[in-house]
């Protein structure tokens, strides 16, 4: 059965499911509806991009731990980015990142998951325009979402979340819901915060 988190709530993933070795992190997101008129500009389709940044004592150490739409796979090849999702349009989730937790390397002590609005001050985006955004974890054995946050603070100005992180504490994985939006105007802004 399925938890739903609330931000800052943490949650064991391998105390209550024994054996667990891989995981799939789903995130997904929806534009507001904009109200369109005669006169009314047309925007760009809001194009967001979730990353997985490994961490060593709470640092990146080098740009290759950063898996995302440029760097599918991390080089130990224990996590795995499935492609960018342009638009965020349909159900379910719009981007999806597999990890193999028995593979990730030990001196790796958590892997923050983020999503950043592509060229968002360019394109004057930001996540007041996202409605329905959640991050999920699914035990990669049997499909079964484990737990599940939905982000309802109002992230208006925010170009970029801080979603959660999956990370070891005493010898098991853990999740925490952080929800943490930023005003960081791409992924390298963001990652340096972890530096």
């Amino acid at each position: 059965m399925s938890v739903s988190l609330k931000k800052g709530q943490k949650v064991s993933l391998t105390k209550d499911h024994a054996g667990l070795s891989n995981i799939m992190v789903g995130l997904g997101w929806d534009e507001v509806k904009q109200k369109r008129g005669f006169f009314a500009l047309k925007q760009s389709a809001i194009d967001c991009d979730a990353s997985a940044i490994c961490l060593q004592n709470g640092h990146v150490r080098d740009n290759s731990d950063v898996v995302f739409f440029g760097n599918l796979r991390h080089k130990s090849g224990s996590i795995q980015h499935m492609g960018d999702n342009l638009t965020g349009a349909g159900d379910g989730d719009d981007e999806q990142i597999l990890i193999e937790l028995n593979k990730v390397p030990a001196e790796y002590d958590r892997i923050v998951i983020v999503v950043n609005i592509y060229q968002a001050v360019q394109r004057k985006q930001h996540f007041g325009m996202i409605e329905n955004a959640f991050i999920r974890l699914v035990d990669g054995r049997n499909n079964q979402e484990m737990c599940k946050y939905n982000l309802t603070d109002d992230y208006s100005g925010m170009t970029a979340l801080i979603f959660g992180e999956v990370y070891r504490h005493n010898g098991e994985w853990k999740f925490n819901a952080i929800g943490q939006g930023t005003t960081d105007p791409g992924l390298g802004e963001l990652v340096k915060r972890f530096s």
